[in-house]
């Protein structure tokens, strides 16, 4: 599985979070970002949307496992929701792993990502989060990347 190595940035996102099972809940909350986005104009052509699992659903009880769902915005844009949360992404060094945007490519990507960045030496970093990364020109192609701390 191949990678590249990205010094990504320090990013302010305007967030929902989702507490419990991962699966078609996240997809639904991504969709109530997207329409957020796109009603306050921030859903364009060069957005960036990710998502965020928070938690190792191996060892986190289904029901409190936490999901986020995220676009970046700038440092001065002001949220006008209930629904929506702002917060800093720790920028630093990451393997940046592009994959098909299915389920099951993504499902397959999180088995194989560990023992390759392993077998290159690589440790993950775990005080940053990993997160899926999603851009609307790589969604029309049906990729996503997988950003994973190191």
């Amino acid at each position: 599985m191949r990678f590249k190595i990205e010094e990504i940035p320090k990013q302010m996102v305007a967030y929902m979070r989702q507490t419990g099972p991962y699966g078609a809940n996240n997809m639904e909350l991504m969709e109530r970002l997207k329409s957020w986005a796109g009603a306050n104009n921030i859903l364009t052509e060069s957005a960036v949307i990710m998502g965020i699992a928070h938690d190792d659903p191996a060892i986190t009880l289904a029901e409190a496992c936490r999901y986020d769902v995220c676009i970046v915005v700038p440092e001065e844009y002001e949220i006008i929701s209930e629904d929506i949360n702002r917060t800093d992404l720790s920028g630093g060094r990451y393997a940046v792993f592009t994959i098909g945007h299915t389920a099951e490519d993504i499902q397959k990507a999180w088995t194989e990502i560990l023992p390759e960045l392993s077998g290159q030496g690589l440790h993950i970093d775990n005080t940053r989060p990993i997160f899926e990364r999603y851009t609307p020109s790589m969604v029309s192609r049906h990729l996503c990347e997988i950003c994973v701390p190191i």
